[in-house]
């Protein structure tokens, strides 16, 4: 564990840099960050065998604590999730640029011209568990609206993590934006997740991502401005209008694709007339193994 005033002043120069390289980033060009996602995705295919070893020594660490099996789900990576982290950074390098947006306009009858417009928010903190990929969604994110981005991840994804940093700091260097826009905390010590949450001089809001124990933390310890959930709000409804053959297909794939991961669906709501294929859909879910608690007129 490092001293305490190394860990303080080690956050303290990651927000001075994050600060500096938000300026900057908040009137970069379309083109630029758009350039610096579709880079970071080449170097994060080129660079897999760097992250799936560098992920092996993340799961020998997770083995070692005892972490669930559903934990150690989140912690893996191989080619696969590798290959959508590429395909999830080129599709937010595709879309639109939301800075500079116009959301509303009006006239006022003194004769003044209002309009809203998004711009940046500075720079956000983001506070996450075991899945590295969020390194990448994370990153790509606060780039694409021209924010400064501080991450720091789980300590059972920390090799993993840095290596995917590494591969979007090589984006940044790629397009000429500057590497300080995205930075990871290189510690695992838990004295750097307190400073993060008191850098009110540096940061702008914080975003938490991870189960009910890390929300609440942040929610209380936090100075600095929260973005938070806390409790499951994954829902899936059936209308009555619903493809039947779309619906099943959707259904299962939003509980049963990764069903360990805090975006896997929860609650089911059916509509009373499409009660029948409500039915099919739960007769698919338990025959995948699912345990479906279900309402009156439905078998579960």
């Amino acid at each position: 564990m490092k001293d305490q005033t190394d860990i303080q002043a080690l956050m303290q120069d990651i927000g001075a840099r994050a600060k500096r390289a938000a300026g900057t980033l908040a009137f970069a060009s379309s083109e630029a960050k758009a350039a610096a996602l579709n880079a970071a995705a080449d170097a994060v295919w080129a660079r897999r065998g760097e992250i799936i070893e560098a992920n092996g020594r993340d799961l020998d660490y997770g083995r070692e604590k005892g972490l669930t099996p559903a934990m150690m789900d989140r912690l893996a990576l191989d080619e696969g999730r590798i290959g959508s982290i590429v395909e999830g950074l080129r599709a937010v390098a595709g879309f639109p640029d939301p800075v500079g947006q116009v959301m509303a306009e009006w006239d006022r009858p003194s004769g003044l011209h209002i309009k809203r417009v998004r711009t940046p928010l500075g720079v956000i903190g983001v506070i996450y568990e075991s899945r590295p990929n969020v390194t990448a969604d994370a990153g790509a994110l606060a780039l694409k609206a021209g924010n400064a981005v501080i991450l720091r991840g789980g300590s059972e994804s920390f090799h993993s993590s840095g290596a995917i940093h590494a591969c979007l700091v090589d984006g940044l260097k790629a397009a000429g934006l500057p590497e300080d826009a995205i930075q990871l905390v290189p510690t695992r010590d838990r004295a750097a997740v307190t400073a993060l949450l008191h850098m009110v001089e540096y940061v702008d809001v914080i975003v938490p991502r991870g189960g009910k124990g890390l929300v609440g933390l942040v929610q209380r310890e936090a100075r600095v401005p929260v973005f938070a959930h806390l409790e499951g709000i994954v829902h899936v409804y059936i209308d009555k209008a619903a493809d039947p053959e779309k619906t099943r297909a959707v259904v299962m794939n939003a509980k049963t694709r990764r069903p360990g991961i805090c975006g896997a669906a929860e609650c089911l709501l059916i509509h009373r007339d499409a009660a029948a294929l409500g039915q099919s859909v739960i007769d698919d879910l338990m025959a995948a193994g699912v345990t479906v608690h279900a309402g009156p007129g439905l078998r579960g």
